[in-house]
């Protein structure tokens, strides 16, 4: 055999990666063994430069400056990872030779890249085990530690199990084994910026899939966490089955997705409902008008009684129905808000005067106590004057000695908020109960609810108003005193 031929079987049967490169890096000849380690035929990496071939991203530069290295000083050894065609990180024991014609001028470069994955791991196993094996046993969750180009080196016996893995199986393997293909990518660009920084923990709480040994995909929870490892850094990852969690969030989203539906229903209905029951409610409060203004006819006064008794109990049940269809529309988000400029003091005198009559009737004094100055406001005036109304409804409901006092007057802070007070001499309201009385058809107790006439909604819808204007409602009581509910309304809401 001649010495040609033996330089050639050297060459085809070396198990090392042995390629010959222009002094930029582009791939002259690429060996047999080049292919083993890196995965690229001879005619798929010929012509293309190292860098685009084995490289990782963000190790480019120090690609560049190996081979700067080589030119200047002739040759180069150094360790490092490198990537396969299929993405795969390897660790990489490497030299480079400058190859120069009889000028002395450098044509090629020689490099001899030898895979010494398989030794790193066992290193860097040994190194884990010492330091972190007893422990990581007795945690709870699957402890799973690789190494920078992203092999595992540790795998508690929880790991094990959850994946269906035989004791010591995962060690070598890539961390990527573990997970579904989707996520190597990213998986492996993390891997590198890790190796080149390493960062603070990342991925704390992160919901991805993992995969068991026969291919099954199943949720789980994940935090990655790089730990110092003598000149290098191990990323340690916790990683806990949530298939029970997520199987109970399938069933509570399916759950609200049928409350919502039937709220949705219950919402059509009473809207509806509503608006039926609405129309003949009307034709009676008209009709027994009629009837007492004696139009079809004299009644006598036992008559005249059971009318109002009639027309009375209409227009509560029909002011309870408008109530109800105004809370549909706010909770099926169909109330149209109008912003209108308008005199906030002329309305409040309206509805002093509407409210007289009824205080006058309980004995009580009603009082009207406006600042001085500019009361015009632009928001929805049928809102605001809809929750005057039922403030001064259940102050003077709730109040059977003294009197009740309306106010309003611009915040004190210089904010553009109109501030409305409505005060009353009343039962008040005790600490404990306050945050009941904003919800719907809810009163005091059941001894106040069989004193007083009402369904408990006024207050509820009162306080979602405010909040559709941009305002509030707050209350300051004291039990035996009387109680101040006081409106707080942007004058030009957002």
């Amino acid at each position: 055999m001649s010495i040609i031929d033996f330089g050639q079987l050297i060459l085809d049967e070396t198990p090392d990666a042995l390629i010959v490169t222009t002094p930029d890096g582009t791939v002259e000849h690429w060996t047999c063994g080049a292919q083993a380690v890196f995965g690229y035929t001879a005619a798929q990496a010929t012509g293309h430069t190292l860098a685009e071939l084995i490289v990782p991203p963000g190790m480019v530069h120090a690609e560049l400056a190996l081979i700067r290295a080589t030119l200047d000083q002739g040759s180069a050894n150094y360790e490092s990872m490198r990537r396969t065609r299929d993405g795969a990180l390897l660790y990489i024991d490497s030299s480079s030779k400058a190859i120069r014609d009889g000028d002395g001028v450098v044509r090629h470069i020689l490099w001899s890249k030898k895979d010494v994955t398989a030794l790193k791991v066992t290193r860097d196993a040994a190194l884990a085990t010492a330091r972190f094996g007893a422990l990581v046993e007795l945690l709870p969750d699957a402890i799973v530690m690789a190494n920078a180009a992203g092999r595992i080196v540790l795998a508690n016996r929880q790991a094990e199990e959850l994946f269906g893995y035989r004791q010591g199986a995962l060690r070598g393997q890539p961390l990527e084994l573990l997970m579904p293909d989707r996520y190597h990518g990213p998986l492996v660009a993390q891997q590198v910026a890790h190796a080149l920084a390493p960062l603070p923990p990342i991925g704390f709480g992160r919901e991805l899939f993992g995969r068991r040994a026969n291919g099954d995909e199943f949720p789980v929870e994940i935090m990655l966490s790089p730990v110092p490892a003598e000149d290098e850094v191990l990323v340690v990852s916790a990683i806990r089955d949530i298939s029970e969690r997520k199987r109970i969030e399938h069933a509570l989203q399916e759950k609200n997705a049928a409350l919502a539906d039937a709220s949705l229903a219950k919402d059509q209905f009473l809207s509806s409902m509503s608006h039926e029951l609405r129309t003949p409610l009307n034709a009676i409060i008209g009709f027994t008008g009629t009837l007492l203004m004696g139009l079809p006819g004299p009644v006598n006064a036992d008559q005249a009684h059971q009318l109002r008794t009639i027309q009375s109990s209409a227009r509560h049940l029909l002011s309870l129905i408008n109530d109800i269809l105004d809370i549909t529309k706010i909770a099926s988000g169909n109330v149209e808000l109008k912003p209108d400029l308008f005199d906030c003091r002329a309305l409040l005198e309206s509805v002093a005067a509407m409210f007289a009559p009824l205080a006058r009737q309980k004995g009580l004094t009603l009082e009207l106590r406006l600042a001085d100055g500019d009361m015009t406001i632009r928001t929805d005036r049928r809102a605001v004057q809809q929750i005057v109304i039922n403030l001064l409804n259940n102050a003077i409901k709730f109040t059977e000695r003294g009197g009740v006092r309306l106010e309003a007057r611009r915040e004190a802070s210089g904010e553009d908020v109109l501030v409305i007070d409505v005060i009353d001499t009343g039962i008040g309201i005790a600490l404990e109960q306050r945050e009941l009385i904003f919800r719907p058809f809810t009163q005091l107790d059941q001894g106040t609810t069989r004193q007083f006439e009402g369904t408990g909604l006024g207050l509820h819808l009162s306080d979602r108003l405010a909040k559709l204007v941009g305002g509030d409602i707050s209350l300051r009581s004291t039990p035996g005193e009387g109680s101040v509910f006081t409106l707080r309304v942007p004058s030009r809401p957002a």
